[in-house]
């Protein structure tokens, strides 16, 4: 059984990989599946901002929205070896790519579709365990309101708009779409402004009161990614809730365009022009709006709004392929480099290499 399951991830990875240029001065695989050969170069701006997040110490999320960024990049040899490093990271109730302390709830479910998908692709069997235990604890362990909407964080009943990108899709992926509609109603319920079309940060559920009320742009950006990923993949028979999600990313894009600055770029905080000029939601909304037009639930008149913010992003990023000046890490409040912000250049890429 272990040699037939060896030899379908070689034959998975055999052709996933087909056009791979061997390796650069730099050492770096360059993959160039679905890309034209002649359009790769060894200082590639995408290659050079993938190694730069690969040299980034990466927490439970940051693995997970990593490990998208090169599945959806059509690095499939690379999101492999992440969902092997997210599996090795499991804990015993099933969080993946937890390192050492790990408060978050939802945060870990962030690798769960890569591990679902090279379950599936490859047939190993640890990966369909990993997932399985994933699913287990988000479904059956994970601390959740009496609404059963899960809690961001271990030490606190508090829902934060970052989980909705975190678990639902891949509740969706796994088998579990209405599940996955379930907790985006939830979070909404409590974080949606519908005045202003945007979402709040963070919800304390016991104490009824905002610790943060503020319209983060990244947590913006967190709502209206998942929006996209599960719009493409909510199963035929649940077209109602597709056209509700349909119509809560749009609200949220067009909640946010009303601040896009001229240089194509956001504050920070979204309504708050006090608050930094800020990189990585603008490649966010880009990455949304690029899959939008590509399904067909988007306006096509949007595109130019997602051009003029990628070139913002692609004006951001350095000489050693860091995206500047997005909310940057560890503590998220001011502007510098975060490997979150490096997989949505990835992701913004993808997307819009599919679309064009």
């Amino acid at each position: 059984m272990k040699q037939n399951q060896n030899f379908q991830r070689r034959d998975f990875l055999k052709t996933a990989a087909t056009g791979i240029i061997a390796v650069t001065g730099t050492g770096a695989v360059i993959s160039c599946s679905n890309v034209e050969e002649k359009t790769i170069q060894p200082n590639d701006i995408v290659q050079k901002v993938k190694t730069a997040l690969l040299s980034m110490q990466r927490a439970s999320w940051e693995q997970g929205v990593a490990m998208q960024a090169f599945w959806e990049y059509g690095d499939t040899e690379m999101a492999y070896l992440m969902a092997k490093e997210a599996v090795l990271r499991q804990t015993t109730e099933g969080r993946l790519s937890v390192v050492y302390t790990d408060n978050g709830v939802t945060d870990p479910a962030a690798s769960g579709e890569v591990v679902f998908r090279m379950a599936e692709r490859t047939g190993e069997a640890e990966f369909a365990e990993a997932y399985k235990k994933m699913l287990d604890y988000l479904l059956n362990k994970a601390p959740k309101s009496t609404d059963g909407i899960l809690y961001h964080v271990l030490n606190a009943p508090e829902f934060w708009i970052d989980a909705l990108y975190m678990a639902p899709p891949f509740l969706c992926v796994a088998g579990y779409p209405e599940e996955a509609v379930k907790q985006i109603e939830g979070y909404r319920k409590v974080l949606w402004n519908s005045e202003k079309q945007l979402f709040s940060h963070r919800f304390h559920d016991e104490r009824k009161t905002f610790p943060n009320e503020k319209f983060w742009g990244v947590g913006n950006g967190w709502a209206m990614a998942s929006y996209a990923r599960i719009i493409d993949i909510l199963p035929g028979n649940m077209q109602t809730e597709r056209i509700n999600l349909i119509k809560y990313a749009t609200e949220n894009i067009d909640g946010c365009l009303i601040y896009l600055r001229s240089d194509g770029l956001f504050h920070d905080i979204i309504d708050d022009s006090t608050s930094f000029v800020e990189t990585n939601f603008a490649q966010m909304v880009a990455y949304t709006i690029y899959r939008g037009i590509k399904s067909g639930w988007l306006a096509k008149t949007y595109l130019d709004k997602a051009e003029k913010m990628r070139t913002a992003a692609h004006s951001k990023v350095d000489e050693h392929g860091y995206v500047q000046g997005v909310c940057g890490a560890p503590a998220f409040n001011s502007s510098g480099r975060a490997s979150e912000g490096q997989a949505f250049f990835i992701l913004m890429e993808a997307a819009r290499r599919n679309l064009m």
